[in-house]
């Protein structure tokens, strides 16, 4: 690991005057290429960065877990020389927490990562591995969707594999509101014909009993619906007749899914929307029991690639890149090379707007936020992370990480490059945050030269965007709570004491922090209401009621 760079690096404005700065950059070297998939906010507000890399050391995957202080075991039977899943928590202020690897004796990818309501994580792969090392199960065949439920310390829960004869590969995860949760992948098409008359749920049981692939196209869709104990309790395929890749998936309100998919397929199979286009943005809202909702394609005549999805108060918003001018439903242009294209849809899949971004050459579309009011009636503002591929020429801020802020009416405030502490030749960035606080984290990989790509993570502090956050001196949830709750600070302070009483003022707990939030251990409390109090070192105090189930 490399060290925390810090201090009020500023970074360069194209558009606009905001006061953001460095506070902090980590960087983590490797020797080989390295994947970075995606970075977490934990209930906490602490980072959880995953992703694929070879290995270190000798032995398997949770060989390697410095922050817990283990060592390295060897490892059993064959020893892996591919991809691992690869995972390092980092602290408020970019200190290594823990870091864990996870191995099976081939291949394994890590794909996407989901808070769990406990503050621990559920991470989804794709994985070419069969039962040795750390992988548990043996393979169904092909490539398989390979799930690791673990704690807040990187410890393993449970561990579950899905798959058939055919190939399958992991895309999306999400935690639903009865605390289960929805994996989103494609499989491959293999055996069957793709005029084999099965109805959906048919060929979804054919897919659960491994009998053989049951796809529409050449490529579909499969959402697996689990308990917050790993039992599968339904399989959904979708597609067309040709190519459908899920991108995204994010959770909804009324406890069903959005999945965002970059389709190539018209008409046919279980698609019922057709494509405008070379490929479309196909979106479609799942039910809390794994049934199509509604189903929506978006896209002009030429290739338009969905890659992120964002919650808003009043429905939801759909990013990602286009090459199509204004044709099909689109009523946006492009100016060069590949534009952003941002659409913002009601609940029931209604455009309300779209708007396209430029910033040269191709434009790669990888992570939005919405920062969203304290009552979650309005959208204050949206977030867009991305990087710019060279085309043709060279510009002087290609393959470097860019931030674009938006109005809740798509309606463009300001625009960053982040260079950080340091640049390299190619920094391509896979994810951005925008967290409670009003700081920002985006994270991405960092290369002189390829085959060598390190992980490259940013945290930077902005006023303008801290000033929309509407804040409470002491926030605790979730409250009602059961075992654990998470106090949040909302003022600014260097250290703190956070006091549990009951209502008798007798003190019941004790604890220093420097995090703005902190949990605490309320399992021997018993049912009834408690008082939390903070104090700071500069006599800032707030209190507010806990309330034990």
């Amino acid at each position: 690991m490399n060290k925390i760079y810090s201090g009020a690096l500023f970074l360069c404005s194209v558009l606009g005057v905001s006061a953001q700065e460095v506070v902090w950059q980590k960087d983590i070297k490797s020797s080989t290429q390295d994947f970075l998939s995606q970075v977490t906010t934990t209930i906490d507000q602490q980072y959880l960065i995953t992703g694929s890399s070879i290995h270190p050391s000798t032995g398997s995957g949770s060989a390697l877990s410095r922050g817990s202080g283990t060592v390295p075991r060897q490892a059993q039977g064959t020893q892996n020389n591919g991809y691992d899943f690869h995972l390092i928590k980092l602290n408020q202020q970019g200190e290594e927490v823990w870091e864990k690897y996870f191995s099976g004796q081939n291949h394994d990818f890590l794909s996407a990562t989901v808070n769990t309501q406990d503050g621990g994580f559920l991470i989804s792969g794709t994985s070419f591995s069969s039962k040795g090392l750390d992988k548990k199960d043996d393979s169904k065949g092909g490539s398989d969707i390979w799930l690791i439920r673990i704690n807040e310390f990187g410890d393993e829960l449970w561990q579950k594999t899905i798959g058939s004869n055919s190939d399958e590969e992991a895309r999306a995860v999400i935690q639903t509101t009865d605390m289960g949760f929805f994996v989103a992948g494609n499989v491959m098409s293999g055996s069957l014909p793709l005029n084999d008359p099965g109805t959906a749920d048919q060929r979804s049981l054919r897919l659960s009993k491994g009998t053989g692939a049951i796809g529409y196209g050449s490529k579909d869709v499969l959402i697996v619906q689990l308990d917050k104990n790993g039992k599968e309790l339904s399989q959904l395929v979708l597609g067309g007749k040709g190519l459908d890749e899920v991108e995204k998936m994010i959770p909804t309100k009324d406890g069903g899914a959005l999945l965002g998919v970059y389709s190539r397929s018209n008409i046919g199979g279980s698609k019922k929307t057709e494509n405008y286009g070379e490929g479309d943005f196909w979106i479609i809202k799942i039910s809390k029991d794994n049934k199509v909702e509604w189903e929506k394609n978006f896209g002009g005549k030429g290739d338009d690639h969905l890659r992120t999805l964002a919650l808003t108060s009043t429905g939801y918003l759909v990013g990602g890149e286009s090459r199509s001018e204004r044709s099909g439903n689109k009523t946006v242009g492009i100016e060069e090379g590949t534009d952003l294209w941002l659409i913002s849809l009601n609940e029931r899949g209604e455009e309300m707007w779209q708007k396209s971004y430029n910033f040269r050459n191709r434009d790669v579309l990888m992570g939005m936020s919405v920062l969203h009011a304290s009552d979650d009636k309005s959208s204050k503002g949206i977030l867009l992370g991305g990087y710019t591929q060279a085309e043709g020429r060279i510009e002087a801020d290609d393959e470097t990480f860019w931030m674009l802020y938006l109005n809740e009416k798509g309606e463009e405030q300001w625009r960053k490059h982040v260079k950080g502490e340091s640049r390299k030749r190619e920094e391509r960035l896979s994810d951005i945050k925008l967290n409670r606080d009003g700081s920002i984290i985006l994270a991405g990989t960092s290369a002189e030269e390829l085959g060598k790509e390190n992980w490259k993570i940013v945290k930077l502090g902005d006023k303008q965007i801290d000033q929309l956050i509407e804040k409470q001196d002491i926030k605790i949830y979730p409250n009602p709570v059961t075992d654990y709750a998470y106090i949040e600070i909302g003022f600014d302070f260097r250290e703190a004491d956070i006091v549990l009483y009951d209502m008798g003022g007798r003190q019941l707990q004790s604890l220093k922090t420097k995090n703005k939030v902190t949990k605490i251990n309320t399992q021997n409390l018993i049912q009834g209401a408690y008082l939390v109090t903070v104090k700071t070192n500069d006599n800032k105090t707030a209190s507010a009621k806990l309330i034990k189930k």
